[in-house]
């Protein structure tokens, strides 16, 4: 997603795109949340931030955090099939990033599935590092904790 390239626009997840964004969810992995879990952290989790990322106006990918003292968690990120391998998961979680320090987040968490060799070589290229294991954490499969310490140049990365 090239900055000069027109038509995309990154915002906070609404109410209306919950259908959207529940579609790329169940597109995109095998234990998918449901269209439910989107609508109560948009309208109950105080500590959620869920951004999406139109092209020209329709959701094609989106990233969701909590956002927990000086730490934030990410609970997903996905980008619809046809836009994968454009830069879209950068440029989104580089705006997430960029949000967060202004709140004051100074690092940020997140599980991957050991056998997911695509997201974890994603977030190893955006500075993440392993740093643990959940057991049991997916429904058949352990997760690898992954971890950012966050500067204000995090986000230029």
């Amino acid at each position: 997603m090239p900055a000069d390239e027109p038509g995309y626009l990154i915002e906070n997840m609404t109410l209306e795109d919950i259908q959207s964004v529940a579609a790329i969810e169940q597109a995109s992995f095998a234990d998918p949340w449901p269209a439910q879990y989107f609508r109560t952290e948009l309208l109950s989790n105080k500590l959620a931030l869920y951004l999406v990322v139109r092209h020209n106006a329709r959701v094609i990918a989106y990233i969701g955090a909590w956002l927990i003292f000086e730490e934030a968690h990410i609970t997903t990120l996905a980008v619809e099939e046809q836009y994968r391998s454009r830069g879209i998961a950068s440029r989104l979680l580089n705006e997430l990033i960029s949000q967060i320090i202004l709140k004051g987040v100074s690092s940020v968490t997140l599980e991957v599935r050991p056998s997911n060799t695509i997201a974890r070589r994603f977030y190893e290229k955006q500075g993440f590092l392993a740093c643990g294991y959940r057991r049991k954490y997916y429904r058949n499969e352990d997760a690898i904790i992954m971890s950012k310490h966050l500067s204000p140049e995090s986000a230029q990365k």
